[in-house]
This record gives C-alpha cells, structure tokens and sequence, in this order.
C-alpha cells in the first residue's frame, strides 16, 4: 500500500485529492494545524479513512515528525494561506505560510529522504496568480511570471524553492501551475462561491442582492475534481517537471452571473449586483487563461467538467444547503 501525506488536506483540493488516492488504494495522511481543530473533527466524519496527524508548515520539527509518522511515498503541499484579497491585508502570515512553509516542507520531506533512504515524490501547489500581470496570452510555463499580490510573491517563492530542490538534491519534486478551479467546497469567500450562495438566497427570498467588485476581470475556471487529477498524474512520471493545468478558456465575471442566475430562473440580474468598491484589488489581475498542452499530451490529462456544468453544480448544491437551513435541518 502507497502512503501519500497531502497538507491542505481540509481545503476543497485536499478533500478531492483524498477521496482519489483512497480510491487508487493509498493510505491517506493528512496534516491539520493544531489542537482540537474543529476542521479535524469534520474531516473525520466525512472521510474517515484518512488518517490525521497535527503540524504546521512553520514549525520544522513537526513537519519531521509528520513525516516519521505518515513514511510517505508521496507528499502533496497544498496547505497555504489561499484567499488572495486576504493577502494584503496580512502579508507577512500570507509570506510565512505560502512561501517559508514550502521551504519548510521541501526540508522535512530531503531529510526524512536521507534519514531512510526512501525516494519520495512531492507536489507543489503552484497557482496562476504567479502570472499576474500578464507578460503572454495564453500562459504557459515558460511564461515570465509577474505577482500582483502578496499571495502571488509567495507562490513564486514556493514555486522557484521547489525547482531548486530539484535541481540541487534530485529531488523528484513537480509544480502544477494551476489556474483557477472551483466546487460546491468552494470556501464562501472567494468570488465563485459567493455568487453561487447569494444566487441561491436570492432564488429562496432569504437576500435580496450581492456586492462585488470588478464584473469584468477574466479567469480560467475549472473543476478542482479535475484538477486533483492532474497533481497525482504528475507524481506518477519518471520525471518530475512542472505543469500548467487549465481549460484554455476564459470568463468574465458578468458570464459566471450569466451562468448562476440562468439555473434559478432569472436572466435579468443588473439589478440584483451592487458594484463596491472595497471589493476591488489594489493591484488587479486582468486576464488569465492557460495553455495546458504540456500536461496533455505528456500526462494524457485534460478537464472532463465544462463553465456552464461546473457552475451549475455548485448553484443547485448551494440551492441544496440553504434550502435545509430554511427547513431548519442544517445549523
């Protein structure tokens, strides 16, 4: 049986990569950060195959011992302060964790390497807002990347951290540069689900309206079901190398209203958006769409869930969830 430790583990990505590995046989470790999280206690009930061990990415030493513990065939390091706009308002914790806790990371898995002798596999969760400014339509991954958030500096440290580990210890450590992806565990917070909750409220009269920002950036939105798929693919080749993984096309905000106010019946929506200005990025990212034609034709991978499909799917969950919280089913 495979050992596969994931960080993350109670992100959307992390519980879709958990179900995969568990399906394909794996022993699932997951790393939640520290006592009586109540993260863990959810994790448990909703898969309870995984096993839970306590770390964190800025401690070194409980990154050794998780390691001890899980004797992981493959490591995936998804764990990340992830919410963009948070980035400015907490830089430094945004620094520590998304670029510090790779190096962090990359160190436990190198010694642990040493220590056993066990070649280990390690995937870097890398991310299109590396591109930010965007220097190539599409992007690919010889595109020069241009953070515009503290977020995006952080996941280029990461990213460049794990190539050098690659290319200074052999380590078999692959980046996967992916662009947004999205699903009903999508946290309220970042932009897809926010409309997708509000549409379902809306639909059931319990709002009446939802603020946002810039209705005109575009990004590349997929299937984070899809996009696990893509990392483990990655582990599983002779050589480690990085990854951009996208659908190669691009929405606007205004389509992802289109979309979601289309499942409950309403085409007209102007009227039901409030545009604020709060909501709008210090430093905007305009355009991101990638070029995923390495990840296709040398790991065979490509999306299997559509914009329209994918954000339909998370309405009628959403639909689903306010639905028994009116009927007073759901805290």
């Amino acid at each position: 049986m495979k050992s596969a430790l994931i960080t993350g583990i109670t992100g959307q990505d992390g519980l879709y990569l958990a179900e995969l590995l568990h399906s394909k046989g794996y022993r699932v470790v997951g790393l939640v950060r520290g006592q009586n999280n109540p993260k863990a206690a959810r994790l448990a009930e909703s898969h309870p195959y995984v096993d839970i061990v306590s770390g964190n990415l800025l401690d070194l030493s409980s990154l050794m011992r998780a390691m001890t513990y899980a004797n992981p065939d493959e490591v995936y390091n998804l764990g990340a302060v992830s919410f963009v706009a948070y980035s400015w308002q907490n830089a430094r914790l945004t620094s520590d964790v998304t670029g510090t806790g790779v190096l962090n990371m990359l160190e436990a898995v190198r010694l642990h390497q040493d220590t056993t002798g066990k070649d280990i596999r390690y995937y870097q969760a890398s991310s299109s807002e590396m591109f930010g400014k965007v220097q190539e339509v599409p992007q690919r991954e010889s595109t020069l990347l241009w953070p515009r958030s503290p977020y995006g500096v952080s996941k280029v440290f990461g990213h460049y951290m794990t190539i050098n580990y690659r290319e200074s210890y052999g380590m078999h450590a692959s980046s996967g540069i992916l662009f947004n992806h999205e699903s009903p565990r999508r946290g309220p917070e970042f932009v897809t689900r926010k409309v997708t909750q509000a549409v379902a409220r809306i639909a059931l009269g319990t709002d009446d309206s939802i603020a946002l920002g810039n209705l005109d950036a575009q990004r590349d939105w997929g299937f984070a079901g899809d996009y696990v798929r893509a990392m483990w693919m990655m582990l599983q080749q002779d050589i480690a190398d990085d990854y951009v993984i996208s659908t190669g096309e691009t929405h606007s905000i205004r389509e992802l209203l289109d979309v979601a106010f289309k499942v409950v019946g309403i085409d007209d929506w102007e009227h039901l958006v409030r545009i604020d200005p709060r909501f709008f990025r210090p430093a905007e990212v305009d355009l991101l769409i990638g070029d995923s034609t390495k990840a296709r034709e040398l790991l065979g991978w490509k999306p299997e869930v559509g914009f329209t499909e994918l954000i339909t799917m998370m309405v009628e969950a959403d639909l689903d969830i306010e639905s028994k919280k009116l009927a007073g089913k759901v805290a």
